[in-house]
């Protein structure tokens, strides 16, 4: 039972790290506050601005990096520890990494959505 267990581990890690990756692009999906009414080109702004923010493939890449150094991390620290699990460690390490670049990878992507509606003239607020 315990190798099965073990095995299911890696799998679980690797697909919560996708999930997280997936998740960071929800900061491109980000609508701004805007001080007063739409301009009539608000809407067509707004897509493209988005679509700038999604593109933006190196926040994944970030992402995913954060996530291996978690996992390393994370390897070690349950390897030293003696009740430690390698293994548990870097799983742990791994989705902790991700979250955090995740987290860090949709503020990104907001913040280009925002500036990118300003610098075409709209009022955003945030």
């Amino acid at each position: 039972m315990k190798s099965l267990t073990i095995r299911a581990f890696p799998a679980t890690a690797i697909a919560g790290v996708c999930f997280l990756t997936a998740c960071a692009d929800s900061g491109a999906n980000y609508t701004p506050i805007l001080d007063g009414t739409p301009t009539p080109a608000f809407q067509s702004d707004l897509s493209s601005c988005q679509t700038l923010a999604r593109n933006q493939r190196q926040f994944d890449e970030d992402t995913m990096g954060a996530a291996v150094l978690g996992a390393g991390a994370g390897a070690l620290l349950g390897h030293v520890d003696s009740g430690g699990d390698a293994l548990g460690g870097a799983i742990a390490g791994a989705l902790a990494g991700g979250v955090s670049g995740s987290v860090e990878a949709n503020e990104r992507r907001e913040s280009i959505v925002v500036e990118c509606l300003r610098g075409r003239g709209h009022a955003v607020v945030g």
